[in-house]
């Protein structure tokens, strides 16, 4: 094989009609040049053996300009029984939010003007009326995730001149991804105060750390994780009596009663306005069942500050997430959210039916078991809680490598694999998905064998 045996990128740009068709005249010629490139290398480095013909290097180029050409984002059938799975995009839309977010994604929008005066209206308005409606609040804001809520709370109240937020302990967390509520507050300019111990913070200890430095109090919920055993800390009502502001980092955004589903009690946003807090932060895409969002509640002179300080742009929420975030909270609103809203929807469904959807699993697949098992609700919301379920086990000889195909499908499945069984929870499988999930799994199972 020597150099004067490849073709060259004219002659191979003039094979490669309907590659260009496809994805363009550049990329299609940047992508040859990059083939013929590592030829040459191969060649030069004493590679022996037959120079590619042509069509074996444009069949090269096509699947490479595939790749490239495929979404990194994409769309998974989530069988793994993790309600909100924070890796595979926490909650799932209602068609509701879909259909809005298109209707404005698609056309020019209201998003920042006033149909009625024919001038510059403002964003904050759109959810903000559903927001304060349904927990009982004087405002609203909406920006883009609940660590830029809380970081636009403790910069608007508590940054310059050595201001102090007082914290138990026992609330400084560490949520996914590494981040950690001091390294959010350091960023505010704001002193960080920690008050009690680990186990044990008494409202005297809150009491006794008050300097006229003290801006405010910030109580972080324990989201994802708990502490048992010898333990206490003031409730919110006692935090509030303190005659400070008080701003609640409440994380899972629940306006549902969980323990009206066999769970623990989630506190709920509604509870912790009702208790007197200044401001709430909480997500859009967990307990609340929206899009990604940060969302702050609370009384109006808080939030009216909030709304004019200068970084309350840089981390303002776009119009699909306003769109979507509108649509999931008229479902609260119509008393509608355990149908429409996909994660209520799953938390909600009796176990029978359940069975009787993995029974069928079983029946269309033509393999597997039924096992008892548990979901979980995830995302950093109830920790240690689970759900019944009924499970399809499949025994195969390397379930690691079955979970693996499923995954490399064109619509991957993601599984659970325990006690050497692949294992698929219908709990978290949307019924739109059902076809796709068997006949993948059918497909799967045909090619292993």
């Amino acid at each position: 094989m020597s150099l004067r045996d490849l073709p060259s990128v004219d002659k191979l740009l003039g094979q490669a009609g309907d590659l260009i068709a496809e994805y363009g005249r550049s990329l299609t010629t940047e992508v040859i040049r990059e083939r013929l490139a590592e030829v040459r290398a191969q060649i030069q480095g004493g590679s022996n053996g037959d120079a590619p013909a042509p069509a074996d290097l444009l069949t090269q180029v096509r699947a490479h300009l595939a790749d490239l050409s495929m979404p990194t984002l994409r769309p998974v059938i989530n069988a793994s029984g993790v309600i909100l799975h924070t890796n595979l995009g926490r909650a799932p839309l209602s068609r509701a939010a879909i259909a809005q977010m298109e209707a404005v994604a698609r056309s020019y929008s209201t998003l920042e003007y006033d149909l009625a005066k024919g001038e510059r209206g403002s964003r904050s308005l759109h959810a903000e009326a559903l927001l304060t409606r349904l927990p009982g609040a004087e405002a609203a804001l909406v920006v883009n995730n609940n660590a830029a809520a809380l970081l636009l709370s403790l910069t608007t109240l508590a940054a310059g001149r050595g201001k102090e937020v007082l914290i138990s302990r026992s609330q400084l967390v560490e949520i996914g991804g590494g981040f950690r509520v001091p390294d959010v507050i350091k960023p505010s300019g704001a002193k960080l105060v920690e008050v009690g111990t680990t186990n044990r913070t008494h409202v005297r200890d809150f009491q006794e750390s008050i300097t006229p430095k003290t801006a405010l109090i910030l109580r972080a919920h324990h989201s994802n994780f708990k502490i048992i055993g010898f333990t206490t800390e003031p409730t919110l009502a006692e935090l509030c009596s303190l005659s400070l502001p008080v701003v609640d980092d409440l994380g899972s955004g629940a306006l549902l009663d969980t323990a009206a589903f066999g769970l623990a009690h989630e506190p709920t946003v509604p509870e912790s306005i009702a208790a007197g807090c200044a401001l709430v932060a909480f997500s859009g895409d967990k307990l609340l069942g929206g899009p990604q969002a940060g969302i702050i509640v609370g009384r109006q002179e808080w939030v009216t500050k909030l709304k004019k300080h200068p970084l309350a742009r840089a981390v303002r929420a776009d119009k699909l997430c306003l769109a979507a975030l509108s649509a999931t909270l008229l479902h609260y609103l119509r008393d509608e959210a355990t149908r429409e809203i996909p994660i209520w929807r799953m938390i909600a469904t009796p176990l029978a039916e359940i069975e009787r959807r993995a029974q069928r699993w079983v029946l269309e697949l033509g393999t597997g078991s039924v096992l008892e098992g548990e979901s979980t609700v995830g995302g950093g919301s109830l920790p240690g809680e689970t759900l019944p379920t009924q499970l399809v086990a499949l025994a195969v000889k390397s379930p690691n490598a079955l979970a693996a195909r499923l995954r490399q499908w064109p619509t991957p499945i993601i599984v659970r694999v325990a006690e050497e069984k692949v294992l698929l929870d219908p709990r978290t499988v949307m019924d739109e998905e059902e076809t796709a999930l068997l006949e993948g799994v059918k497909n799967v199972l045909k090619r292993v064998a």
